[in-house]
This record gives C-alpha cells, sequence and structure tokens, in this order.
C-alpha cells in the first residue's frame, strides 16, 4: 500500500525527535546515522533516505536546534531593563528543556569551528542575538534604566557574559542552579545599571 504524505509527515517527525534526542543525552559529537537509527528503532539504511551523507545530518540537527530554540517559550515581564533581563533570562538553562538546547549548542561549537561555512552561519546567529540584545539595551537608556553608552557594546557584553555562565552551568549544574543563575545575572545587571560594565558611561 502507497505511503500518503500524513505518513511521510509522522515519520519525519518521529526522526526529528530521534535525532533530538541523540544530541540532548550524547551531544553533538554522538550524533551519528546508526545512533539516530537506535533511537528511532530503525534501520541506518531507512534514515539514507533523509540523510544521504552526514554533512547532511549535521545541517538537519544544526537547523532542528535552531527552529526547538526560536519555538521555545519566551519571557514577556515589561519593557526597558525588564524586557532586557528577560532576553538574557531566556539564554541560560534554567530549565531542562534550555538544558537540553544548551547542551546541544555548546557540544556543536566544535563541529561548527571544524566548517568555515557553519562558522560563518554561527557568527550571523550570534550578531542576531547581540543586535535584539542591543534594541533592548536602548529602550531601557530611553527609559532612563541604564546609563548612557554604547548600546551595541553593552549588549555585547552582557551576551558574552551570559554565553559564560551557560557554560558553568552546563558543566557545573549543582554548583550554578537555576537560583543562582539568576542571582548572578541580577548582580551584573545592577553593576551595568550603576554604571559599570563595557559600554557604559556614567
Amino acid at each position: 500500500m502507497a505511503r500518503t504524505k500524513g505518513d511521510h509527515e509522522s515519520r519525519r517527525r518521529d526522526v526529528s525527535e530521534a535525532v533530538w534526542q541523540v544530541m540532548a543525552t550524547r551531544g553533538f559529537a554522538g550524533l551519528t546515522l546508526r545512533a539516530v537509527a537506535a533511537e528511532l528503532g530503525a534501520t541506518t539504511g531507512l534514515l539514507t533516505h533523509y540523510f544521504p551523507t552526514k554533512r547532511a545530518l549535521v545541517e538537519y540537527a544544526l537547523d532542528l536546534l535552531e527552529q526547538r530554540t526560536v519555538a521555545r517559550p519566551r519571557r514577556r515581564a515589561g519593557k526597558g531593563l525588564a524586557a532586557f533581563r528577560d532576553a538574557l533570562l531566556d539564554i541560560l538553562p534554567l530549565t531542562p528543556a534550555a538544558t537540553d538546547s544548551n547542551r546541544i549548542w555548546v557540544s556543536s561549537w566544535d563541529a561548527a569551528l571544524s566548517d568555515p561555512a557553519l562558522s560563518t552561519d554561527y557568527a550571523r546567529k550570534y550578531a542576531q542575538g547581540r543586535a535584539r540584545l542591543t534594541e533592548r539595551v536602548a529602550a531601557a537608556q530611553q527609559l532612563g534604566e541604564l546609563p548612557s553608552g554604547d548600546p551595541e557594546r553593552i549588549a555585547a557584553g552582557a551576551q558574552s557574559f551570559v554565553l559564560g555562565l551557560v557554560v558553568q552551568a552546563l558543566f557545573d549544574p549543582a554548583a550554578f542552579p537555576p537560583q543562582r543563575q539568576t542571582e548572578l545575572l541580577d548582580d551584573y545587571l545592577a553593576a551595568v545599571a550603576a554604571g559599570g560594565g563595557p559600554g557604559v558611561s556614567g
């Protein structure tokens, strides 16, 4: 009996979930056709219809990661400094889902650094993230919640801070539980609001 479009879409969802589970449990380095097939309960031959090469699997995995990251629920607490804080909190591994996403992102850095095309794409993604943060910094400055200074530089400093905190929380979750991550971020923002941090002029 011929497969229907619904069957195909259902199988793609199953494949996507299997790819995600492999990345979440084994890291990006553990992403292989064999591992995905085992998670799916299928043969590697079946997966070659979706991923004829390892690079195709890697590209699909990165697209899936970006889609899930974009689709993740976001905080919407307010405007100005509150909105800036929300955007930074959304990056941190404060929930199991956010922890999985961050673990996969960090484990994918090696693959991205060894591939010029992927490196360029990652640089673009982080630049887009800084641009979004810059808009929130500028809005907080207009409301008088942050001191004057270069909003792009403040955003770059904040992005660098939270990415460093992400790495520490992933490697030592007992020392950096969600509450402490939030406290450290609030300490950082308080210092920036008081005139400290890169790009701030009091």
